[in-house]
């Protein structure tokens, strides 16, 4: 299980509840797991699905870039529900596997150099340099080169705190599920809030 316990769906709130649900049914998540961890926060849920909703619309790379970069991202960061899932319908197993072995692909020009830069900003950013602009110049906009940056830099963290939550763990959770862990700041957190407004 999770390191997170999961939130029971019978547990949720009526609009995390639907949203997970319908979500799951009309194959928009793979899996509710994620979901029912990040309802710990409803507003963050929300957020999660709201993006997911707007993904892909008025994306000057296209859907299949996007959707190549979210999967390499999620195979770098070992997330599982992500690897798992597809989100666009031109990818095959095959383009999948491409990815494992960028080398040895058939992705289009824009398609690997936006890979690569993937990987390039997850294993060593530094390593990227002039040279680096130069090559996507070549085949993208200043535009897309920035949507390029912040879809991977965006994927890339998402993935790797998914990683790091353990989804389909078979050890006992750290932190199980209690409803006063709903929505809420651990008291601490509010003392300090409370101290800096008096101090203001």
């Amino acid at each position: 299980m999770s390191r997170l316990e999961p939130i029971p769906l019978e547990a949720l709130a009526d609009e995390p509840r639907r949203i997970i649900e319908e979500g799951v049914a009309d194959g928009t998540y793979a899996t509710a797991i994620p979901l029912q961890i990040f309802a710990y926060r409803t507003q963050q849920l929300l957020e999660t699905h709201d993006d997911r909703m707007a993904w892909g619309k008025g994306t000057l790379l296209g859907g299949r870039i996007l959707e190549l970069l979210r999967i390499r991202s999620a195979q770098l960061g070992q997330c599982q529900p992500c690897m798992q899932s597809r989100k666009h319908e031109s990818i095959s197993d095959d383009d999948v596997a491409c990815l494992l072995a960028p080398g040895h692909s058939e992705l289009t020009e824009q398609e690997r150099l936006a890979v690569q830069f993937l990987d390039l900003l997850s294993a060593d950013h530094h390593a990227i340099d002039a040279e680096t602009y130069r090559e996507l110049g070549e085949v993208f906009t200043a535009a897309q080169i920035i949507e390029l940056g912040f879809s991977c830099a965006a994927s890339m963290g998402l993935h790797r705190f998914i990683h790091t939550l353990d989804v389909f763990g078979t050890d006992a959770p750290v932190i199980p599920f209690s409803p006063d862990q709903v929505d809420t700041a651990h008291e601490g957190t509010m003392h300090e809030e409370a101290t800096e407004a008096a101090d203001a």
